[in-house]
């Protein structure tokens, strides 16, 4: 089934109309945006077992590996995932959509702020103010103790995790927290996860709620874009509603699988980078 959209769709001049009226975005991000760019889509076991199959030989999927349990009982099995994970954020690219709702955002009077659920940091690595960014589920980039024992968070740059290519262990030696000696774990939200660190992004959240104050105070028109965020795990959905409720901005839902949107939004049922491109070509003929 085919989920582009005819280049004269007029829901994108009305997505373009809206956010060059805007005083600023709001930016929400779910695991479509990340697809553009060439990342795995683990919706379905089948996608997550192309891309992990030795997995699959054990009846692993993605909701089994993404759990805190494994640094206790197999931390090897446990860095195998994450690691490659880690390394496979590192060494690849935001796509153009990023750079394209960077410099749409940078034409408005406030800078934006983004709300994702994405742990890969790739709006940081595409040059969005890092504090202007919640990552609601946390950051494969920093690191905390898997007891844990109430140190702090801290970055994951200096950590060079070896997976090996067959069994998608991890190989050498395995990070540690450097107040105990326990075994780290990344500094992500998993599922059954008692043990996150929530520090980091509870920091990011008061800045959020600042930057809700500010634009209420300041009686500000934002416009909320969402990209690729499903109903599976609806964190980033609810909260581009909320906010396009709570502060009067119009919601523009970017969603080729799940485009269905509430009242007064605009729903714009394809992929996130094909939408930019035409958004972004809109507003430049628009601005120049």
């Amino acid at each position: 089934m085919s989920h582009h959209i005819d280049p004269q769709d007029p829901s994108l001049d009305r997505a373009a109309e809206a956010i060059d009226a805007a005083d600023t975005l709001m930016i929400g991000a779910g695991a479509g945006m990340s697809v553009d760019s060439g990342l795995p889509d683990f919706r379905g076991d089948e996608g997550f077992w192309t891309h992990y199959p030795p997995f699959e030989k054990r009846g692993l999927d993605f909701y089994d590996l993404a759990n805190p349990r494994w640094f206790d009982r197999d931390p090897e099995l446990a860095w195998g995932f994450y690691g490659h994970r880690l390394n496979l954020y590192r060494s690849t690219d935001p796509h153009q959509g990023f750079n394209i709702l960077r410099d749409v955002a940078a034409a408005l009077p406030e800078p934006p702020f983004v709300f994702t659920s994405n742990v890969d940091g790739h709006f940081q690595k595409a040059d969005f103010a890092s504090q202007r960014v919640l990552e609601c589920h946390g950051s494969i980039h920093h690191l905390q103790c898997s007891r844990p024992c109430g140190h702090q968070i801290w970055s994951a740059d200096t950590l060079d995790i070896e997976v090996d290519p067959e069994s998608f262990r991890a190989r050498g030696g395995l990070p540690r927290c450097p107040h105990c000696e326990a075994i780290a774990r990344p500094n992500i939200l998993m599922f059954r996860d008692g043990q996150w660190n929530d520090g980091r992004s509870a920091e990011q959240q008061q800045r959020f709620h600042r930057w809700q104050s500010m634009v209420r105070n300041d009686g500000l028109d934002p416009v909320v874009i969402e990209v690729g965020a499903g109903t599976a795990v609806p964190t980033v959905r609810m909260q581009c509603e909320r906010i396009s409720r709570t502060l009067n901005g119009t919601l523009i839902r970017i969603n080729p699988r799940e485009p269905e949107a509430p009242d007064g939004a605009i729903s714009i049922p394809a992929g996130g980078l094909e939408v930019l491109r035409h958004i972004g070509e809109r507003l430049d003929t628009v601005r120049a």
